[in-house]
């Protein structure tokens, strides 16, 4: 999957630099930040996308946009931040954008120019959450019977799940990512794990 994949990422040498206004044109230091941050990030990327579009050509595609837009706002990447909560937000803004139309579910968020990614938000109070799924529920469960669980959630919840409690976001990174406020990520987690522990019960009873 990966050669696969990496093959359809852009390089300096074939992506259409002709496309790029004079304030997106790629410098050398720019393909070296790319190619050393978001080049690694491919797997996680593709995972990510897996678990939202659950279909491994609408993720493939998923990943190819990902990185394409990464690479052409490469330069608006601010060097020392979190690359991968970068990546994640470009991803996550296009699935909305372009793969939920193809099974109808209604855009939430307009893509965003990539500029204002890590634009400052209010912290919210809340502090009536749920413990990590990884610790009370996931950590000695694998198999069909989590991922069915999690697949059958709504996008939103599968999401935020798959934020906190697989890639180890914090709640401020994912308030980032998903361009929402701090105290609707953890209201939004706090329902999501408590519908997937619902969903968990009766597999949790039998263990």
């Amino acid at each position: 999957m990966q050669k696969t994949l990496r093959s359809k990422i852009p390089s300096y040498n074939h992506y259409p630099m002709e496309e790029l206004t004079p304030q997106q044109q790629i410098s050398a230091e720019d393909i070296q930040l790319f190619n050393k941050e978001f080049l690694p990030l491919l797997d996680s990327a593709y995972n990510f996308a897996f678990r939202l579009t659950l279909d491994e050509d609408d993720a493939k595609d998923l990943v190819q946009d990902t990185f394409l837009k990464a690479f052409r706002f490469i330069h608006s990447f601010q060097k020392g931040t979190n690359a991968k909560a970068w990546l994640f937000r470009i991803l996550k803004n296009s699935f909305i954008n372009d793969y939920r139309k193809k099974v109808k579910e209604p855009a939430k968020v307009d893509y965003q120019e990539v500029e204002a990614i890590y634009n400052s938000e209010e912290a919210e109070a809340g502090n009536n959450i749920t413990t990590d799924l990884r610790v009370e529920v996931l950590q000695d469960m694998i198999g069909d019977e989590v991922a069915n669980a999690l697949n059958s959630l709504a996008v939103d919840f599968r999401t935020v799940i798959i934020l906190c409690d697989i890639e180890g976001f914090t709640y401020e990174e994912m308030a980032k990512i998903l361009d929402i406020p701090i105290g609707t990520v953890r209201s939004r987690l706090h329902r999501a794990r408590n519908i997937l522990k619902e969903k968990l019960e009766n597999y949790v009873k039998r263990h």
